[in-house]
């Protein structure tokens, strides 16, 4: 097999939609579960492994690259093993476009994947917390962790919103390459090199951030002002979706479908 060129990826990317509009509740919510542990296991991952440079402005890229290294075996996960991401369902805009798919299917979709991605990640989120993991380099861990969720929920509207596009305009092209890659490592590498470049840019993805910015909540039990999760859901998660859905589902997939398809079929 060789690599698939873009206008046969744009395909598999339109029947990719089209399954994943027929699966079942019960698929959606155990595949979504299972997603929105994977990306969260990652991001408590990159956390651990970047901690100490992120705690000083003057290394934070530096931990931030390496926190980029370690959290693209989330995605990775999420493509080899099996999961429903909401990020990535995104792309399902493609078999709507090409009137494979509903409106309606792909928001049931997303609804439901959503809702299951937001469920794990705060179950997991949790969990880390109550394990005492923070606690590493004297809880250097745990202030960093607070301070990143400080940060997410600081952002302004117009801030969080162009962030979250550039995040899954990068997370839609990794998988959009890992569709059209003939092997196992060709997909990895696919994933690996535009998830490290949005985490080492500090770019925003909501379902990463349905752990990162609730782990600090659970972290900070109410220390520090603003840190709620009403900030949370309306400072951050609303504007990085929707920023998420522009980036992924219309710059990325719907690009690619004016380019290939839309004259084609008209």
């Amino acid at each position: 097999m060789q690599q698939l060129k873009p206008a046969e990826i744009l395909e598999v990317t339109i029947q990719s939609g089209v399954n994943r509009a027929a699966y079942s509740f019960r698929q959606l919510i155990m595949l979504g579960f299972l997603a929105g542990a994977f990306i969260s296991l990652a991001g408590a991952g990159a956390n651990m492994a970047g901690f100490y440079f992120l705690a000083d402005p003057a290394t934070s890229g530096i931990g931030r690259m390496i926190s980029g290294i370690i959290f693209p075996a989330g995605l990775i996960m999420v493509f080899l093993a099996g999961g429903e991401l909401f990020t990535g369902n995104n792309m399902m805009i493609a078999a709507v476009l090409d009137k494979k798919i509903s409106i309606s299917s792909m928001l049931r979709n997303w609804l439901v994947v959503y809702l299951a991605n937001l469920i794990s990640s705060m179950i997991i989120a949790w969990l880390i917390v109550y394990s005492g993991m923070l606690n590493a380099g004297d809880g250097l861990l745990n202030e960093v962790t607070v301070g990143i969720a400080v940060s997410k929920v600081s952002l302004s509207f117009g801030q969080a919103f162009v962030r979250a596009i550039f995040c899954n305009f990068l997370v839609c092209l990794a998988v959009w390459i890992a569709n059209g890659a003939d092997s196992t490592i060709g997909k990895i590498f696919g994933i690996f090199f535009p998830i490290l470049l949005f985490v080492t840019a500090g770019f925003e993805h909501s379902v990463a951030n349905m752990f990162s910015i609730a782990i600090g909540i659970f972290a900070d039990s109410g220390a520090t002002a603003g840190l709620t999760w009403t900030a949370f859901l309306v400072n951050n998660l609303l504007p990085v979706t929707l920023g998420n859905i522009a980036g992924g589902g219309f710059f990325v997939t719907g690009t690619y479908y004016l380019a290939y398809k839309r004259y084609e079929k008209a």
